[in-house]
């Protein structure tokens, strides 16, 4: 297991934040649908999971060259007989890519980690079983599913996951008829919905949303080609925003101050900290994926506490987020509480370090503990610290080039 020790160190300097991660897979995948002319993509990095969904979609059909941070994609119709699509640790490509499937070919399998495989997929099953489309599974890998996804009205639940809201709003706009999804129960994470809708507009394909929880979705619509620059992503800048509050002077460039990312969410959140005197409550229905960081945040706010609710979908993430980052915050002298569905957090001034904390295999955590680190007041040991390909494969070139002091240690045990 590759580990780093991380000194406390005071960040500084200009940083180009990564491309949006949500902003890619969905881009990518609608420039793979376009039947004519090429799309550019400006701004690509080839994240783990990124690099699944092109391989996915060039199994569907899509031609991509990738040049410069570029990608240059065209569909050429070219689609394996029964296509198996690798998806790695990207939930967003196993549930983008399923629905897809049954729209481009008859017959696919989808394999990836074991991990990937015990997250959720009920809600695919169910409209399996309705549509009496065939699948296969032993509750790992592979899955394997053959038949066609039928037009017509879809009841989605809200509180699983939006992945397979936006799966179905990627795919069913290729339909001979029109189709409808209403969303029913709370409508979680509800912003990547209205992302994959907006990303859709851009590529010529409407959507008409009616009231807050269904969209009307017209049949035998045609992607078109176009130009669309991937702009920076507040999932990963929250790191470094965070750093900021916590005393680091860190530019962050790239950012869209207009953006529909609801990680943009984070500038807000810090804003409470400083305006807020009576304890801190987080709704993270909306924002999950800023929990880790804002757990580091207010493990730092002394004096103060924090209750992140609405949170329990981060058991079934890369991690379980909520007991990993809580685990191993504790380990560096935190003081947070697991609760059914969220954490709370009682501040404290600073951190112990001095002792090994681990990743959990998962690039949140690693990026947060990293952050962590520069406000403890010895230094720590990261376990799996390349944790961080799956989403941001150069965050410990851009921490280094900021002062973050970190050595690698071979083989340690």
């Amino acid at each position: 297991m590759k580990s780093i020790k991380i000194k406390p160190s005071v960040l500084k300097g200009k940083v180009e934040i990564p491309p949006s991660k949500s902003l890619s897979h969905r881009a990518i995948i609608c420039a793979s649908l376009c039947n004519k002319g090429q799309s550019i993509l400006k701004n690509i990095i080839l994240s783990e999971d990124i690099k699944a969904t092109i391989e996915g979609m060039k199994k569907l059909g899509a031609e991509i060259t990738l040049l410069n941070k570029n990608a240059y994609i065209k569909n050429n119709g070219k689609i394996n007989t029964i296509p198996l699509i690798y998806c790695g640790e990207s939930a967003s490509t196993l549930r983008f890519l399923i629905p897809l499937s049954l729209v481009l070919t008859h017959f696919c399998r989808f394999f990836g980690s074991k991990k990937l495989f015990e997250r959720p997929l009920d809600v695919y099953y169910t409209i399996f079983n309705k549509q009496h489309i065939y699948y296969k599974t032993d509750g790992s890998y592979p899955l394997a599913i053959k038949g066609r996804l039928l037009p017509g009205a879809y009841e989605i639940p809200g509180d699983k996951s939006s992945q397979f809201i936006s799966g179905l709003l990627l795919s069913l706009p290729l339909l001979e008829n029109d189709s409808k999804i209403t969303v029913t129960g709370n409508f979680e994470s509800k912003a990547y919905v209205d992302m994959t809708a907006d990303i859709m507009e851009k590529f010529g394909v409407h959507t008409e949303k009616i009231g807050e929880k269904t969209f009307f979705i017209k049949g035998r619509q045609t992607y078109k080609s176009t130009f669309y620059t991937i702009e920076g992503d507040y999932s990963q800048a929250a790191f470094f925003l965070v750093a900021n509050e916590l005393g680091s002077k860190i530019e962050c460039l790239g950012l869209n101050n207009v953006s529909l990312q609801a990680d943009k969410e984070i500038i807000n959140i810090i804003k409470r900290y400083k305006y807020e005197n009576n304890e801190i409550i987080i709704d993270a229905s909306q924002i999950p994926d800023l929990v880790p960081i804002i757990t580091v945040l207010s493990s730092l706010k002394e004096k103060r506490t924090t209750v992140i609710k609405n949170a329990g979908r981060l058991h079934l993430k890369e991690s379980d987020r909520l007991k990993a980052i809580s685990t191993e915050l504790n380990k560096l002298g935190a003081h947070i509480r697991v609760t059914e569905d969220g954490l709370v957090i009682k501040g404290r001034e600073s951190l112990n370090g001095c002792t090994k904390v681990n990743s959990w295999d998962d690039h949140r955590i690693a990026m947060s503990l990293a952050i962590a680190a520069t406000k403890c007041k010895n230094e720590i040991i990261l376990e799996n610290h390349l944790a961080v390909n799956k989403s941001y494969p150069h965050f410990w070139r851009d921490y280094k080039s900021l002062g973050g002091k970190y050595n690698e240690l071979s083989n340690w045990k």
